[in-house]
C-alpha cells in the first residue's frame, strides 16, 4: 500500500533538480561560449600566443580551477553551510552577526563587513552576468552572416527585455521551463565537446594537472594575464551557493556532479582540441565545434540558455537584496512570495527593475562581450576569494574539525583566488574597474543605510519616550483620555511609546479598549517557529486592555502580522482581539537633513535619498490597507 510513496518522492526530486538546472546553472554553463576564446583574444591587452603547449595549459588550468573553485569550495565545503536552509555570503554574514557579542566580536565585525562588500560585488556581477551571457550568445550569428553585426546590440536589447518582464511569474514556473532547456544545452555541449576531442585527442593530456602546473611555472609570464580570463569559467559559482535557498544543496550538487560538469568539461576539451587541428578556430571555437548545419540550431540554443545564464544570477540578486533589508542594511523592499509550497522563491520588483535599466546600459555602452569580459572576471573573483574567507572563519567557529586542517585545506584555495584577483587587477584600467564602481557604490548605501537607522532610531527613542511610563500615566492627570470600543493596533519599532498612539491620546484625547503594540522584530535566523513567534508583555496593568507584543520573523520569511497575532489568545491579550474589525495605526516619519554630527552631509543626503524606495509599510506587514491609518512626524538626522 506505501510502495507509490517512493517513486512519488522520486518524481518530486528529480522536479527540483530539473528547476535547479534551469535557474542555477545557467551562468556557469554558459561559460564555455566565451572562456577560451577570451584567453587568446588578439584584442587583449596581454595576449597569449596560440601555441600546442599553452592550449593545453589554459584547457588544463581551467579544468583544475573549476574543480579547485566550484567542486571542492562551494559544492564540497561552503554549500555544507546553511542558515537554516539559506545559502550564500549573506547567510555567512548573518552567522557573524550571531558572535557580535563575544569575545572575538572584533574578528566577526571586520568580516561581516567584508562580506559585505562581497555581496555588492555579486549584486555587480548580476549586472554584467546577462549582458555578456547574452552578447556572447547573439554574436555566434556572425559565424553565419558577417552582416549580423550591426543587429547584435538590438537583438540582445529585445532579450533581456523579455527575461526581466517575465521574473514576476517566480522562479518556480521559470525553473521548469528552462530545467528541460537546459538539459538539451548540457547534453548539446557535452556532445558537441566529444565530437571535438577526436580532431586531436591529444587534448586529453590537459586532464592532467601537470600541464596546468607546467603553464604556471614555465610560462608565467603569459599564464598570469591568461588567468583574468579563465577565471570566466567559473562564474556563477556564487549563484550556486546563493540560490540554495531556492532548492537546497542536494539537487544543485547532484545536478552539478552528474551533468554540468562532465558537459562542461567536455566542451572545454572539445574546443581545445579544435584549436590544435586549426590555429585559427580559435576566433569561435565553441560555435565551430558544431558542424555547419548544426551551426544556426545551437546558437539559437546558446541565446536559449545564457537567458537561462542571466536568471541564476538574477534570482541569486533577490536572494541577497532581500535578506540584506532583512538585516537592516537596505531599506525595507517589496518582495513578492512567488510560490505557496517552495519556500525562498521570491521576486523583488525594484531589484528586477533596476537590474534591467543597469544591464541595458552596459549593453549600449560595451556593445561586445569580448569588451565586458575584462570588467566580468573581478566582481567574480572578489566575490569567490571573500566567500572562501568567511567561509573557513565560519566553518572553525561550528566545526570540530582541527584547525590545522582547516588551514591546510583554504591555504591552496586562497592562493588560487588571490593569483586570480592579480591577475584581474592587471585589467584595472580596461575594464576591471567598474565592478568594483559598482561594488563600492552598493557597498556604501548598505553601510550609510545601517548607519542611517541607527541615528534614525535613537532620534525616535528620545521622541518617542519611554512606553511604560507613558501607560502608567494613562488614567492620571486633568486629562485622561475616553475610552471608546473596538481593538487599535499600533506598529513600533522597540519598547517606546508608537508617535501614533501618543498623538492619538494626546490630540484627540482617546484610545481605544483593546490596544495592541506590536513590535516586528526581524531574526538573524531564516525562519522562526511558531512556538518562537509571538511574545506578550501586559506592561503590569492587568486588565487594562493594553498589551505589548513582540513579533519575531526570520529573515527569510514572509512579514505577515495580522496572521501572527491570531497565534495570541484571548488570556495573553486581555481579552478577544477582533482582527476582523481591527484598526491599524502606522507612525510615518518624514526624514530631513539635520544639522547634528551625525554623519557627513553627503550621507545623510545619500540616506534621505534610498528611504524613497521603502516599500509601503501596510503591503510589507499584509495588513488590510482599508483599516490602516497613518499619523505622521518628522526626524533629522
Amino acid at each position: 500500500m506505501n510502495s507509490p510513496r517512493p517513486a512519488h518522492g522520486d518524481v518530486l526530486r528529480l522536479a527540483v533538480v530539473v528547476g535547479a538546472l534551469g535557474v542555477v546553472f545557467g551562468d556557469i554553463g554558459t561559460s564555455p561560449i566565451y572562456t577560451i576564446q577570451t584567453v587568446f583574444d588578439p584584442g587583449d591587452p596581454h595576449p597569449v600566443p596560440v601555441t600546442d603547449a599553452h592550449v593545453l595549459g589554459v584547457v588544463s588550468l581551467i579544468l583544475w580551477s573549476v574543480t579547485a573553485i566550484v567542486t571542492i569550495t562551494y559544492v564540497s565545503l561552503a554549500m555544507r553551510i546553511d542558515h537554516d536552509g539559506e545559502g550564500g555570503i549573506m547567510a555567512l554574514i548573518s552567522l557573524l552577526r550571531r558572535w557580535a557579542g563575544d569575545k572575538r566580536a572584533g574578528a566577526a565585525a571586520v568580516l561581516a563587513g567584508l562580506g559585505l562588500f562581497g555581496a555588492a560585488l555579486f549584486l555587480g556581477d548580476s549586472m554584467i552576468t546577462p549582458a555578456i551571457s547574452v552578447l556572447s550568445a547573439v554574436e555566434g550569428f556572425k559565424t553565419i552572416d558577417s552582416g549580423f553585426a550591426p543587429w547584435v546590440v538590438p537583438v540582445t536589447a529585445v532579450i533581456i527585455v523579455t527575461l526581466f518582464s517575465v521574473q514576476r511569474h517566480g522562479t518556480a514556473v521559470v525553473g521548469r521551463f528552462f530545467g528541460p532547456v537546459m538539459i538539451t544545452w548540457f547534453v548539446t555541449i557535452g556532445a558537441c565537446g566529444a565530437w571535438g576531442v577526436t580532431k586531436d585527442a591529444a587534448i586529453l593530456k590537459a586532464v592532467s594537472p601537470t600541464y596546468a602546473i607546467d603553464f604556471l611555472a614555465g610560462n608565467f609570464h603569459y599564464a598570469f594575464f591568461a588567468l583574468a580570463a579563465i577565471v570566466l569559467a567559473v562564474t556563477g559559482a556564487e549563484a550556486l551557493y546563493a540560490d540554495m535557498g531556492h532548492f537546497g544543496r542536494k539537487p544543485i550538487a547532484v545536478g552539478w556532479i552528474f551533468l554540468v560538469f562532465p558537459a562542461c568539461a567536455l566542451s572545454y576539451l572539445g574546443q581545445g582540441a579544435l584549436v590544435l587541428e586549426d590555429k585559427a578556430n580559435i576566433s569561435a571555437p565553441f560555435f565551430l565545434l558544431a558542424p555547419h548545419w548544426a551551426r544556426i540550431p545551437l546558437i539559437v540554443l546558446a541565446c536559449a540558455a545564457t537567458v537561462i545564464a542571466s536568471q541564476a544570477v538574477i534570482t541569486g540578486a533577490f536572494s541577497v537584496a532581500s535578506q540584506a533589508a532583512q538585516l537592516g542594511y537596505l531599506p525595507r523592499l517589496r518582495i513578492v512570495h512567488t510560490s505557496q509550497h517552495e519556500r525562498g522563491q521570491i521576486y523583488v520588483p525594484w531589484v528586477n527593475w533596476l537590474l534591467l535599466v543597469s544591464v541595458l546600459t552596459l549593453v549600449f555602452a560595451f556593445r561586445s562581450s569580448a569588451s565586458l569580459a575584462f570588467a566580468f572576471g573581478m566582481a567574480v573573483t572578489g566575490t569567490i576569494t571573500i566567500t572562501t574567507i568567511l567561509f573557513f572563519y565560519v566553518a572553525h567557529r561550528r566545526w570540530t574539525t582541527p584547525t590545522w586542517v582547516l588551514v591546510l585545506m583554504a591555504a591552496p584555495l586562497l592562493a588560487l583566488d588571490l593569483l586570480l584577483i592579480g591577475a584581474n587587477l592587471t585589467k584595472l584600467v580596461h575594464g576591471a574597474w567598474l565592478p568594483l564602481a559598482i561594488a563600492i557604490t552598493f557597498f556604501t548605501v548598505m553601510m550609510t543605510w545601517q548607519r542611517g537607522r541607527e541615528v534614525v532610531t535613537a532620534r525616535r527613542e528620545e521622541m518617542e519616550g519611554s512606553l511604560q511610563e507613558f501607560v502608567d500615566e494613562l488614567d492620571t492627570g486633568d486629562h485622561v483620555p475616553a475610552v471608546v470600543p473596538g481593538t487599535a493596533i499600533f506598529l513600533n519599532r522597540g519598547t517606546t511609546t508608537p508617535l501614533a498612539l501618543r498623538a492619538n491620546v494626546e490630540r484627540n484625547r482617546v484610545r481605544h479598549a483593546c490596544v495592541v503594540i506590536v513590535t516586528v522584530q526581524i531574526e538573524s535566523s531564516p525562519r522562526v517557529s511558531h512556538d518562537e513567534r509571538v511574545q506578550v508583555d501586559s506592561l503590569g496593568r492587568p486588565e487594562d486592555g493594553i498589551t505589548y507584543v513582540t513579533v519575531r520573523f526570520g529573515y527569510a520569511e514572509t512579514t505577515d502580522v495580522p496572521a501572527a497575532l491570531a497565534l495570541l489568545t484571548p488570556e495573553q491579550t486581555e481579552g478577544q482581539i477582533d482582527l476582523d474589525d481591527a484598526t491599524y495605526f502606522l507612525s510615518r516619519i518624514e526624514l530631513r537633513v539635520g544639522s547634528r554630527p551625525t554623519m557627513a552631509t553627503w550621507r545623510k543626503r545619500l540616506f534621505v535619498a534610498t528611504s524613497h524606495v521603502t516599500a509601503d509599510a501596510a503591503d510589507h506587514f499584509h495588513l488590510p490597507r482599508d483599516r490602516v491609518v497613518l499619523l505622521g512626524s518628522h526626524v533629522e538626522v
